[in-house]
């Protein structure tokens, strides 16, 4: 397993929209343990594959606290096959936007299909901080950042100071 590096906002490439996973494979599988071991390293709660330049439709995602068992999922092709019509609003972060949260309302609770870590067909309902990792992630897949749910002015706000804090990194 290795730690990848993590592609920072603004990167056309977290605009992509993710191919599907033909099939749940060994090389499928070492992708998905290098993302979590990448995603526990970072630390975050979740990671698509697009975040570290792999577009697939693959994610990982483990929200256990640091005093509790991991409880890592690998989800492969999701789809949403419902969405609750109640929304709840969270303060959200991301991996590829460090530093930067901001509160996003989404559907309070969620049920998706997915291809577990050994191909299996699944399916999941989720509500609370599951919920909104799911589709916070799911999101990626499709090429949308959690600021795409702000309005335009905090969100160029949020992308400029990324953009100065990477010219800075550059710079040396």
């Amino acid at each position: 397993m290795a730690v990848l590096p993590i592609i920072t906002a603004p990167d056309k490439r977290l605009e992509a929209v993710s191919a599907p996973v033909a099939a749940v494979d060994d090389a499928v599988r070492a992708q998905l343990d290098d993302m979590l071991e990448t995603m526990y390293a970072a630390p975050g709660i979740g990671l698509a594959a697009i975040q570290v330049g792999i577009p697939k439709r693959m994610l990982v995602i483990d929200i256990a606290r640091e005093d509790e068992e991991k409880q890592p999922l690998f989800i492969v092709n999701p789809e949403f096959t419902w969405v609750s019509d109640d929304d709840k609003v969270y303060e959200e972060g991301c991996l590829s936007l460090p530093e930067q949260y901001a509160e996003v309302a989404r559907p309070a609770a969620v049920k998706i299909s997915y291809l577990d870590y050994n191909g299996e067909q699944k399916e999941l309902q989720a509500d609370g901080l599951l919920a909104v990792c799911l589709q916070h992630e799911m999101d990626h897949l499709d090429g949308i950042l959690f600021i795409d749910h702000l309005s335009a002015l905090k969100r160029n706000m949020i992308l400029r100071k990324l953009l100065k804090q990477k010219r800075l990194v550059e710079a040396g």
